[in-house]
């Protein structure tokens, strides 16, 4: 690698953010809040994430234990960090954004199969760093960003991610250590014994780091009880830092506060400062007004989540987002009751239980045939007594099964993906995916345009006639049987430009009954609710004053 890398180019500013002690510490969260803080001084931010696991992507991980598959607007399935970059920074991220170590063992071995390499044995050092280095310094060079934050996942140790630290390492001597930071957030854990915090093992985690060679700039101290100066005192010695780089992070009561709990610590100046950058005073206003929105008493509302995938909040993490953005936005807070999908295949008294006191009801993306007659048990639920319904992706998909069944009288209406032979396939495969064999990144990815009908109920959302969303599925709306739902009540709301594809259904005799094909969720902002989720919360808050 070129030791005079960036000589001839904009001297572009460097942020690894790298964790110790455990994972789940909310590194993305420190990541994103460091890109909130800086583009509130006009600095231009891209952000990315790189993975230890030997996936290529994350397109085909398990959502129940690894979290959402965040989509971008050119197709990345990514970890769901990214979803916490856009919301706290406000940017559409892309493919450079999320990088797993398949996919750069992959293009490894292709450089090597190709001869790229001239012969020469193929190593961790240099073939490997540099080829992270290469995504690095690429992705700084494609976006234009003035500061490129870069979060290592794993933590400091792990065998997997060794080479990542090793290619950060090299950055500092090749772009000059004026312009590379390394921020280490570690943990400390409390003894209800003792009484006490304990900052022994994150001294640990910080001298395995300095023995890779990586000093940290500054050290973030994550912990849910409050800590003393005494602490922090013990944390810059044992990192060789002054007191003003050690940062506490006790649990806030709203990650939204993040970033500004970190200007209240004075740490965007000090970053500034560290990278030689102009100081220049932050516009956090709209952030200000966010959490002083998100902590003050409201009144609440309940979402009924019917899914399948029920051990985790992330599972759904920009869908439960989402929905609490459009309560913010709307003056509530959304209490979002967690509904298995199939415990309404058990009887209709289950889902007068389960459903009787939301306000509003929402489908949520999927794959699979498990749970799928409890969704459908949901829609009809919602559609009889009048709730207001939003289906995201598979919710629509669920939207037309109901409907054809219960409506048309198409008792066996189903979609291809649950049942081949059904004689209804109301939803069917796309054509070109028909020859697909490999499941990771072969599906409708990323952003797709969409014309919506005047006087919808999905254009007084948007306010607009064409939009664009991002899609992550395989099977659509079967055209066959357009003329007889439309005639049967059932708007085509959302129809792509070249009226192939259905991308929205709506309900014309229902207070608010709208599903679409995309998702909606990873487009939403914390101070920006996208319009169907607060199409439907508004909906849900009108519902609820009938209870």
């Amino acid at each position: 690698m070129d030791e005079k890398l960036n000589t001839n180019q904009k001297k572009v500013k460097y942020i690894f953010v790298t964790g110790g002690v455990l994972s789940g510490l909310g590194k993305g969260i420190v990541a994103a809040s460091i890109g909130n803080i800086l583009k509130a001084r006009g600095l231009k931010i891209f952000l990315q994430k790189f993975d230890q696991y030997i996936n290529v992507d994350a397109g085909t991980l398990n959502p129940g234990e690894h979290g959402e598959v965040f989509v971008t607007d050119d197709g990345a399935e990514t970890d769901l960090d990214l979803g916490h970059y856009e919301r706290f920074v406000g940017v559409d991220l892309t493919q450079d954004s999320s990088v797993m170590t398949g996919r750069i063992y992959q293009e490894v071995i292709e450089r090597e199969r190709r001869g790229d390499y001239l012969g020469k044995t193929v190593q961790i050092i240099p073939h490997i760093t540099n080829n992270v280095i290469e995504r690095i310094t690429g992705a700084a060079e494609r976006s234009g960003a003035d500061v490129v934050i870069a979060e290592i996942g794993g933590t400091v140790g792990d065998y997997e991610g060794l080479y990542y630290l090793e290619a950060i390492r090299q950055m500092k001597r090749m772009v000059g250590r004026e312009n590379v930071m390394y921020i280490h957030v570690v943990f400390l854990p409390y003894l209800g014994a003792s009484k006490e915090v304990k900052t022994r093992p994150a001294q640990y985690s910080i001298r395995d780091l300095q023995g890779l060679g990586i000093s940290p700039t500054a050290v973030m101290c994550r912990t849910d009880q409050p800590i003393n100066q005494a602490h922090l005192d013990k944390i810059a010695t044992a990192a060789d830092l002054p007191r003003e780089a050690v940062i506490p992070m006790e649990t806030a009561e709203t990650v939204y506060e993040v970033p500004l709990s970190f200007e209240n610590y004075n740490f965007g100046e000090f970053i500034l400062d560290r990278l030689e950058l102009p100081s220049a005073k932050p516009d956090l206003t709209d952030w200000e007004n966010l959490v002083t929105k998100i902590k003050a008493d409201k009144r609440k509302i309940t979402i009924g989540l019917v899914a399948k995938y029920t051990t985790m909040e992330d599972t759904y993490l920009s869908v439960f987002e989402a929905l609490k953005s459009a309560g913010w936005h709307h003056n509530v807070d959304i209490d979002i009751k967690w509904v298995d999908a199939e415990l309404l295949e058990k009887s209709e008294d289950k889902v007068r239980e389960e459903l009787g006191n939301v306000s509003g009801i929402l489908v949520p993306g999927g794959f699979g045939g498990r749970g799928i007659e409890g969704k459908i048990a949901a829609v009809k639920y919602a559609r009889e007594n009048k709730i207001p319904y939003l289906g995201l992706c598979l919710g629509l998909q669920i939207a037309t099964i109901e409907f054809a069944r219960h409506v048309l009288g198409l008792k066996d209406a189903n979609s291809e993906e649950f049942n081949e032979k059904t004689k209804h396939s109301v939803v069917h495969i796309m054509e070109y995916q028909k020859t697909v064999m490999n499941m990771g990144g072969t599906m409708r990815l990323g952003a797709y345009p969409c014309k919506l009908k005047s006087g919808s109920l999905a254009y007084q959302a948007y306010g607009k006639v064409n939009i664009s969303e991002r899609h992550r599925h395989r099977y659509e709306f079967n055209n066959a049987y357009r003329k007889r739902f439309e005639k049967a009540g059932m708007e085509l709301s959302g129809i792509s430009p070249n009226d192939e594809l259905v991308e929205i259904v709506e309900l014309k005799d229902h207070p608010w009954f709208v599903a679409c094909q995309f998702h909606p969720e990873f487009k939403s902002r914390p101070t920006k609710p996208h319009p169907l989720f607060d199409g439907f919360v508004e909906a849900s808050i009108k519902a609820s004053a009938l209870f």
